[in-house]
Protein backbone atom coordinates (compact mmCIF):
# COMPACT_ATOMS: atom_id res chain seq x y z
CA UNK A 1 0.00 0.00 0.00
CA UNK A 2 1.25 3.46 -0.87
CA UNK A 3 0.50 6.76 0.87
CA UNK A 4 1.02 10.08 -0.84
CA UNK A 5 2.06 13.30 0.83
CA UNK A 6 -0.15 16.19 -0.26
CA UNK A 7 2.57 18.77 0.26
CA UNK A 8 3.76 20.53 -2.85
CA UNK A 9 6.50 18.73 -4.62
CA UNK A 10 6.99 15.31 -6.05
CA UNK A 11 5.17 12.39 -4.43
CA UNK A 12 7.25 10.35 -2.11
CA UNK A 13 6.80 6.84 -0.76
CA UNK A 14 5.61 6.59 2.86
CA UNK A 15 5.86 3.27 4.68
CA UNK A 16 4.07 1.96 7.80
CA UNK A 17 7.22 2.44 9.86
CA UNK A 18 7.26 6.11 9.03
CA UNK A 19 3.62 6.53 10.07
CA UNK A 20 4.21 4.76 13.41
CA UNK A 21 7.21 6.93 14.23
CA UNK A 22 5.31 10.08 13.44
CA UNK A 23 2.40 9.01 15.69
CA UNK A 24 4.71 8.19 18.60
CA UNK A 25 6.46 11.52 18.33
CA UNK A 26 3.17 13.41 18.31
CA UNK A 27 1.87 11.50 21.36
CA UNK A 28 5.11 12.12 23.27
CA UNK A 29 4.99 15.82 22.47
CA UNK A 30 1.36 16.07 23.60
CA UNK A 31 2.13 14.24 26.87
CA UNK A 32 5.09 16.53 27.63
CA UNK A 33 2.99 19.62 27.07
CA UNK A 34 0.23 18.28 29.40
CA UNK A 35 2.75 17.51 32.17
CA UNK A 36 4.37 20.96 31.88
CA UNK A 37 0.97 22.67 32.01
CA UNK A 38 -0.16 20.69 35.08
CA UNK A 39 3.11 21.39 36.92
CA UNK A 40 2.92 25.10 36.13
CA UNK A 41 -0.73 25.22 37.33
CA UNK A 42 0.08 23.37 40.60
CA UNK A 43 3.06 25.59 41.41
CA UNK A 44 1.00 28.72 40.75
CA UNK A 45 -1.83 27.62 43.11
CA UNK A 46 0.61 26.47 45.81
CA UNK A 47 2.35 29.84 45.76
CA UNK A 48 -0.98 31.64 45.94
CA UNK A 49 -2.06 29.48 48.93
CA UNK A 50 1.22 30.16 50.74
CA UNK A 51 0.77 33.90 50.25
CA UNK A 52 -2.77 33.72 51.66
CA UNK A 53 -1.63 31.73 54.70
CA UNK A 54 1.19 34.20 55.38
CA UNK A 55 -1.23 37.15 55.16
CA UNK A 56 -3.67 35.43 57.55
CA UNK A 57 -0.90 34.71 60.05
CA UNK A 58 0.29 38.31 59.89
CA UNK A 59 -3.24 39.58 60.49
CA UNK A 60 -3.73 37.23 63.46
CA UNK A 61 -0.44 38.38 64.96
CA UNK A 62 -1.47 42.01 64.62
CA UNK A 63 -4.80 41.34 66.34
CA UNK A 64 -3.23 39.40 69.22
CA UNK A 65 -0.64 42.04 69.99
CA UNK A 66 2.16 40.90 67.73
CA UNK A 67 5.46 39.40 68.81
CA UNK A 68 5.87 41.96 71.63
CA UNK A 69 3.42 40.23 73.93
CA UNK A 70 3.65 36.75 72.52
CA UNK A 71 5.57 35.56 75.55
CA UNK A 72 3.08 37.06 77.98
CA UNK A 73 0.13 35.16 76.47
CA UNK A 74 -0.40 31.46 76.96
CA UNK A 75 -1.20 29.71 73.71
CA UNK A 76 -3.57 26.72 73.67
CA UNK A 77 -1.21 24.77 71.38
CA UNK A 78 2.53 24.90 70.53
CA UNK A 79 3.52 27.06 67.59
CA UNK A 80 5.37 24.19 65.99
CA UNK A 81 2.31 22.01 65.52
CA UNK A 82 -1.23 22.54 64.32
CA UNK A 83 -4.21 22.04 66.62
CA UNK A 84 -5.21 18.43 66.77
CA UNK A 85 -1.86 17.16 65.49
CA UNK A 86 -0.94 15.72 68.89
CA UNK A 87 -4.38 14.74 70.10
CA UNK A 88 -5.49 18.14 71.38
CA UNK A 89 -9.25 18.81 71.07
CA UNK A 90 -10.41 21.07 68.29
CA UNK A 91 -12.06 23.32 69.17
CA UNK A 92 -11.18 23.14 72.88
CA UNK A 93 -14.24 21.93 74.83
CA UNK A 94 -14.84 23.50 78.24
CA UNK A 95 -15.52 21.25 81.23
CA UNK A 96 -19.05 20.67 82.56
CA UNK A 97 -20.44 23.76 84.21
CA UNK A 98 -22.58 22.77 87.21
CA UNK A 99 -25.95 24.44 87.32
CA UNK A 100 -27.18 26.02 90.55
CA UNK A 101 -29.74 23.23 90.91
CA UNK A 102 -26.99 20.59 90.70
CA UNK A 103 -24.55 22.25 93.08
CA UNK A 104 -27.09 23.46 95.66
CA UNK A 105 -29.13 20.68 97.39
CA UNK A 106 -31.84 23.15 98.39
CA UNK A 107 -32.30 24.35 94.79
CA UNK A 108 -32.28 20.78 93.52
CA UNK A 109 -34.85 19.75 96.12
CA UNK A 110 -37.10 22.67 95.20
CA UNK A 111 -36.85 21.70 91.56
CA UNK A 112 -37.78 18.07 92.30
CA UNK A 113 -40.58 19.08 94.65
CA UNK A 114 -42.23 21.38 92.12
CA UNK A 115 -41.94 18.74 89.42
CA UNK A 116 -43.16 15.66 91.34
CA UNK A 117 -44.79 16.69 94.64
CA UNK A 118 -46.44 20.13 94.35
CA UNK A 119 -49.32 18.79 92.25
CA UNK A 120 -50.72 16.98 95.31
CA UNK A 121 -49.12 18.70 98.32
CA UNK A 122 -49.28 22.29 97.01
CA UNK A 123 -46.56 24.70 95.99
CA UNK A 124 -45.98 25.76 99.60
CA UNK A 125 -46.54 22.30 101.13
CA UNK A 126 -49.92 23.27 102.55
CA UNK A 127 -51.69 20.33 100.93
CA UNK A 128 -54.63 20.12 98.55
CA UNK A 129 -57.61 17.92 97.81
CA UNK A 130 -55.20 15.36 96.35
CA UNK A 131 -52.65 15.20 99.17
CA UNK A 132 -52.05 16.10 102.82
CA UNK A 133 -50.04 19.02 104.14
CA UNK A 134 -46.30 18.67 104.61
CA UNK A 135 -45.99 21.38 107.23
CA UNK A 136 -45.40 18.71 109.90
CA UNK A 137 -43.29 16.45 107.68
CA UNK A 138 -39.67 16.44 108.73
CA UNK A 139 -36.60 14.65 107.39
CA UNK A 140 -37.67 11.27 108.81
CA UNK A 141 -41.06 11.42 107.09
CA UNK A 142 -39.64 12.44 103.72
CA UNK A 143 -36.86 9.86 103.82
CA UNK A 144 -39.21 7.02 104.80
CA UNK A 145 -41.81 7.76 102.14
CA UNK A 146 -39.39 8.42 99.27
CA UNK A 147 -36.63 5.91 100.02
CA UNK A 148 -39.17 3.08 100.38
CA UNK A 149 -40.73 3.90 97.00
CA UNK A 150 -44.11 4.85 98.46
CA UNK A 151 -43.80 8.38 97.16
CA UNK A 152 -44.34 9.91 94.70
CA UNK A 153 -47.59 8.16 93.84
CA UNK A 154 -48.35 7.30 90.21
CA UNK A 155 -51.86 8.76 90.71
CA UNK A 156 -53.53 10.77 93.49
CA UNK A 157 -55.90 7.89 94.35
CA UNK A 158 -53.21 5.19 94.33
CA UNK A 159 -52.40 3.22 97.49
CA UNK A 160 -48.84 3.76 98.77
CA UNK A 161 -46.90 0.50 98.53
CA UNK A 162 -43.30 -0.40 99.00
CA UNK A 163 -41.34 -0.44 95.76
CA UNK A 164 -38.23 0.75 93.97
CA UNK A 165 -37.31 4.35 94.85
CA UNK A 166 -37.95 6.88 92.12
CA UNK A 167 -34.88 8.96 93.11
CA UNK A 168 -31.29 8.30 94.02
CA UNK A 169 -29.73 9.05 97.37
CA UNK A 170 -28.53 12.53 96.37
CA UNK A 171 -31.97 13.56 95.13
CA UNK A 172 -33.63 12.19 98.27
CA UNK A 173 -31.28 14.23 100.43
CA UNK A 174 -32.08 17.28 98.28
CA UNK A 175 -35.82 16.75 98.79
CA UNK A 176 -35.25 16.42 102.54
CA UNK A 177 -33.29 19.69 102.55
CA UNK A 178 -36.14 21.55 100.83
CA UNK A 179 -39.20 19.99 102.52
CA UNK A 180 -37.61 20.49 105.94
CA UNK A 181 -37.91 24.24 105.39
CA UNK A 182 -41.69 24.04 104.87
CA UNK A 183 -42.39 23.16 108.51
CA UNK A 184 -41.17 21.25 111.52
CA UNK A 185 -41.14 17.48 111.83
CA UNK A 186 -39.32 14.45 113.14
CA UNK A 187 -35.56 14.47 112.49
CA UNK A 188 -33.66 11.56 111.02
CA UNK A 189 -33.14 8.82 113.64
CA UNK A 190 -29.72 7.46 114.53
CA UNK A 191 -29.71 3.68 114.63
CA UNK A 192 -27.31 1.80 116.91
CA UNK A 193 -27.03 -1.79 118.21
CA UNK A 194 -29.59 -2.66 120.88
CA UNK A 195 -30.55 -5.38 123.35
CA UNK A 196 -32.19 -8.22 121.42
CA UNK A 197 -33.83 -9.72 124.53
CA UNK A 198 -35.41 -6.40 125.45
CA UNK A 199 -36.35 -5.90 121.81
CA UNK A 200 -38.25 -9.22 121.75
CA UNK A 201 -40.33 -8.17 124.75
CA UNK A 202 -41.05 -4.72 123.35
CA UNK A 203 -41.89 -6.10 119.91
CA UNK A 204 -44.39 -8.61 121.29
CA UNK A 205 -46.02 -5.86 123.36
CA UNK A 206 -46.24 -3.14 120.69
CA UNK A 207 -45.80 -4.63 117.22
CA UNK A 208 -46.73 -8.32 116.99
CA UNK A 209 -50.49 -7.70 117.08
CA UNK A 210 -50.29 -6.09 113.61
CA UNK A 211 -47.06 -7.32 112.02
CA UNK A 212 -47.35 -10.89 113.43
CA UNK A 213 -45.01 -12.55 115.88
CA UNK A 214 -42.54 -13.39 113.11
CA UNK A 215 -42.65 -9.86 111.56
CA UNK A 216 -43.87 -11.07 108.17
CA UNK A 217 -46.98 -8.88 108.17
CA UNK A 218 -50.65 -9.71 108.59
CA UNK A 219 -54.12 -8.72 107.46
CA UNK A 220 -56.01 -6.11 109.50
CA UNK A 221 -59.71 -5.19 109.75
CA UNK A 222 -61.40 -3.03 107.09
CA UNK A 223 -59.21 -4.44 104.32
CA UNK A 224 -56.00 -2.98 105.72
CA UNK A 225 -52.69 -4.78 105.82
CA UNK A 226 -49.62 -4.45 108.03
CA UNK A 227 -46.53 -4.80 105.81
CA UNK A 228 -43.73 -7.25 106.34
CA UNK A 229 -40.68 -6.10 108.30
CA UNK A 230 -38.31 -8.42 106.49
CA UNK A 231 -37.32 -5.85 103.88
CA UNK A 232 -37.10 -2.31 105.36
CA UNK A 233 -33.70 -1.01 106.37
CA UNK A 234 -32.99 -0.37 110.07
CA UNK A 235 -33.29 3.37 109.45
CA UNK A 236 -36.68 2.94 107.77
CA UNK A 237 -37.94 0.87 110.71
CA UNK A 238 -36.87 3.58 113.16
CA UNK A 239 -38.49 6.25 110.98
CA UNK A 240 -41.78 4.33 110.84
CA UNK A 241 -41.82 3.98 114.62
CA UNK A 242 -41.36 7.74 115.07
CA UNK A 243 -43.68 9.09 112.36
CA UNK A 244 -46.45 6.42 112.31
CA UNK A 245 -47.12 6.16 108.56
CA UNK A 246 -50.64 5.37 107.42
CA UNK A 247 -52.75 3.82 110.18
CA UNK A 248 -49.74 2.87 112.29
CA UNK A 249 -49.61 4.63 115.67
CA UNK A 250 -46.80 7.07 116.31
CA UNK A 251 -44.39 6.17 119.12
CA UNK A 252 -42.79 9.27 120.58
CA UNK A 253 -39.76 9.51 122.84
CA UNK A 254 -42.06 9.31 125.85
CA UNK A 255 -43.41 5.93 124.69
CA UNK A 256 -40.26 4.33 123.31
CA UNK A 257 -36.79 5.74 123.89
CA UNK A 258 -34.06 5.63 121.26
CA UNK A 259 -32.43 2.69 123.08
CA UNK A 260 -35.72 0.77 123.05
CA UNK A 261 -36.25 1.50 119.36
CA UNK A 262 -32.75 0.17 118.65
CA UNK A 263 -33.56 -2.95 120.67
CA UNK A 264 -36.72 -3.58 118.61
CA UNK A 265 -34.71 -3.18 115.41
CA UNK A 266 -32.10 -5.63 116.74
CA UNK A 267 -34.83 -8.21 117.40
CA UNK A 268 -36.31 -7.80 113.91
CA UNK A 269 -32.89 -8.27 112.36
CA UNK A 270 -32.43 -11.40 114.48
CA UNK A 271 -35.70 -12.78 113.07
CA UNK A 272 -34.28 -12.38 109.58
CA UNK A 273 -31.32 -14.59 110.49
CA UNK A 274 -33.32 -17.57 111.75
CA UNK A 275 -32.15 -20.87 110.26
CA UNK A 276 -35.43 -22.82 110.80
CA UNK A 277 -33.83 -25.79 112.54
CA UNK A 278 -37.21 -27.51 112.92
CA UNK A 279 -37.64 -27.75 109.14
CA UNK A 280 -39.60 -25.63 106.69
CA UNK A 281 -40.78 -22.34 108.18
CA UNK A 282 -44.16 -22.59 106.38
CA UNK A 283 -44.29 -18.87 105.68
CA UNK A 284 -43.30 -17.98 109.25
CA UNK A 285 -46.89 -17.21 110.27
CA UNK A 286 -46.76 -19.22 113.49
CA UNK A 287 -48.95 -22.06 114.79
CA UNK A 288 -51.71 -21.57 112.19
CA UNK A 289 -49.71 -23.10 109.36
CA UNK A 290 -48.31 -25.80 111.62
CA UNK A 291 -51.80 -26.82 112.79
CA UNK A 292 -53.06 -26.89 109.21
CA UNK A 293 -50.25 -29.22 108.18
CA UNK A 294 -50.95 -31.46 111.18
CA UNK A 295 -54.64 -31.76 110.33
CA UNK A 296 -54.33 -32.25 106.58
CA UNK A 297 -51.29 -34.52 106.42
CA UNK A 298 -50.94 -36.01 109.89
CA UNK A 299 -54.55 -36.95 110.62
CA UNK A 300 -55.16 -37.76 106.96
CA UNK A 301 -52.27 -40.23 106.97
CA UNK A 302 -53.53 -41.71 110.24
CA UNK A 303 -57.00 -42.32 108.72
CA UNK A 304 -55.45 -44.09 105.73
CA UNK A 305 -53.46 -46.40 108.02
CA UNK A 306 -56.59 -47.19 110.08
CA UNK A 307 -58.49 -48.03 106.89
CA UNK A 308 -55.79 -50.41 105.68
CA UNK A 309 -55.63 -52.18 109.03
CA UNK A 310 -59.43 -52.62 109.02
CA UNK A 311 -59.34 -54.32 105.59
CA UNK A 312 -56.73 -56.79 106.78
CA UNK A 313 -58.74 -57.64 109.90
CA UNK A 314 -61.66 -58.74 107.72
Amino acid sequence: MRYHDHRPGPARRVTRRTVRGTARGAARHTLEQAVRHAAKHTVKHAARGALLLAAAAAGAGALSGGPADAGARSEPWPRSSAPGARGEPWPPSPGPVPSPAASDPFARGRQLYRATCAGCHGQDGGGSQNGPSLRDAGPADVDYQVSSGRMPLPAPDAVPRRGKPAFGRHDIDALIAYVSTLGRGEPMPRVAPGDVRLGATLYLQNCASCHSASAVGAALPDGRYAPSLMYPSPTQIAEAIRIGPGTMPRFSQGTLSDAEVNSIIGYILALRRTDDRGGAKLGGVGPVAEGLVAWVFGIGLLLIVIRLLGKRAR
